[in-house]
């Protein structure tokens, strides 16, 4: 019922107000903790992936220092790719 254009219990609509800002924060939060989740999930992996390179690049290295004659070969001493 309302009285003189304005609802009769002005409370009750600021409170009903209240609870469906309170509900659409609850949502966004909620999307909020979902996506950084993902996130954290997304680095984590990421960072897995980054360690296994790593390793990967010592093992490599290791492997060309391994196949490397003892003396270095000189640059000037190799036959230039034209001829």
């Amino acid at each position: 019922m309302t009285i003189g254009g304005s609802p009769a219990n002005p409370d009750a609509t600021i409170d009903m107000a209240m609870d469906e800002r309170l509900e659409k924060i609850e949502m966004k939060l909620g999307l909020a903790e979902d996506m950084l989740d993902e996130l954290n999930k997304t680095v984590y992996r990421q960072q897995r992936q980054i360690e296994r390179m790593q390793h990967e690049m010592t093992n490599l290295r290791q492997q060309i220092q391994t196949a490397m004659p003892a003396d270095q070969r000189n640059p000037n001493d190799e036959i230039p790719p034209h001829y």
